[in-house]
């Protein structure tokens, strides 16, 4: 049986491409504003619907392109199938503790952690602090993650 022939990347060139995919994205939170602090801030107050309609039409797109994804049939560079497995939800502490701390976060910074990068490339140095923060937490949870609760 014929198998058919698998697209793969070397490890620099899938950072090259990642990279650029980053930049990309970097641009786009640029040019969409979605960097603003102003924005961010009009959106927890309910004062624009700006933001809103970014993260709408990010939804939006992810559910388009994962319908045509799985319509199409197509498969993940390691030949796997695309599924996104059910979200089991939860209840507890740990959910309205996490929703707490991430809101504070994104509303003391002005920013979720998303764009800091794109922040601080842009020159807003501040950010420094919040982006190493935002991935000390990101190593610390994967240095935990089987001591804690799921």
């Amino acid at each position: 049986m014929n198998e058919p022939k698998r697209f793969t990347l070397s490890f620099r060139a899938a950072l090259v491409v990642y990279l650029a995919i980053g930049v990309l994205f970097g641009i786009a939170l640029t040019m969409s504003e979605a960097l603003s602090w102003y924005r961010i801030q009009e959106m927890f107050r309910f004062q624009s619907m700006h933001m809103y309609g970014i993260i709408g039409s990010a939804v939006a797109t992810a559910a388009l392109g994962l319908a045509v994804l799985k319509r199409a049939g197509l498969r993940s560079l390691e030949g796997s199938e695309i599924s996104v497995p059910p979200k089991v939800l939860g209840r507890g502490t740990r959910y309205w503790a996490g929703g707490i701390l991430f809101g504070l976060g994104w509303g003391l910074v002005g920013a979720c952690p998303g764009p800091l990068a794109a922040l601080v490339g842009f020159g807003h140095t501040i950010i420094l602090v919040p982006f190493v923060a935002a991935l000390s937490g990101t190593w610390l949870y994967g240095r935990l993650r089987s001591s804690l609760p799921h």
